[in-house]
């Protein structure tokens, strides 16, 4: 069996590549992709009025008390206090990332192969709650420190390549 590690993706933004051998290595940490308000328009708020699905945007980020693994981008909400968000990876509609949802009682559910898929699906047929396979490979913890307890995480070292800019005095 593959040893697993854990790369915190709340530490290493811009982090471009992990390289390791003969390791499994695990996103984790629960992240947000939020839209800028210029973004907001009618179909998103269809999606909020048709769907109870509401994209999260910069002038309305939800608060997030948990630290799960592997990772969750949280990219909405719905009315009860519930999230959306892809597991693994971050979201993006080009991704095979699945797509869960979060109740308030920090159960997990996957409803979709991919956020593409997701939205295809509620365009059709508009019922995600009816799709809700509980998930009970994602582990939720209070913090990173927390998650230490009893995973092993990467340490991140960045490497600059080229000329790097030096500290002002």
């Amino acid at each position: 069996m593959m040893k697993k590690v854990y790369w915190d993706t709340l530490e290493s933004k811009g982090c471009a590549a992990i390289l390791a051998k003969d390791v499994e290595v695990v996103p984790a940490g629960t992240t947000l992709y939020s839209m800028s308000v210029k973004n907001k328009n009618a179909e998103y708020q269809k999606y909020a009025d048709a769907y109870d699905l509401r994209f999260i945007f910069d002038d309305d980020i939800p608060q997030v008390d948990f630290y799960t693994v592997p990772q969750v981008d949280i990219f909405a909400r719905d009315s009860v206090g519930g999230l959306f968000g892809t597991v693994g990876q971050t979201t993006d509609i080009g991704d095979a990332a699945p797509v869960c949802y979060i109740n308030k009682s920090k159960e997990c559910f996957l409803i979709a192969d991919s956020l593409k898929a997701f939205l295809q699906m509620l365009s059709s047929d508009g019922d995600w709650r009816t799709r809700m396979v509980p998930d009970h490979d994602i582990v939720f913890y209070k913090s990173k420190a927390d998650a230490e307890h009893s995973l092993e995480f990467l340490e991140i070292h960045q490497e600059i390549k080229g000329n790097p800019r030096k500290p002002l005095k």
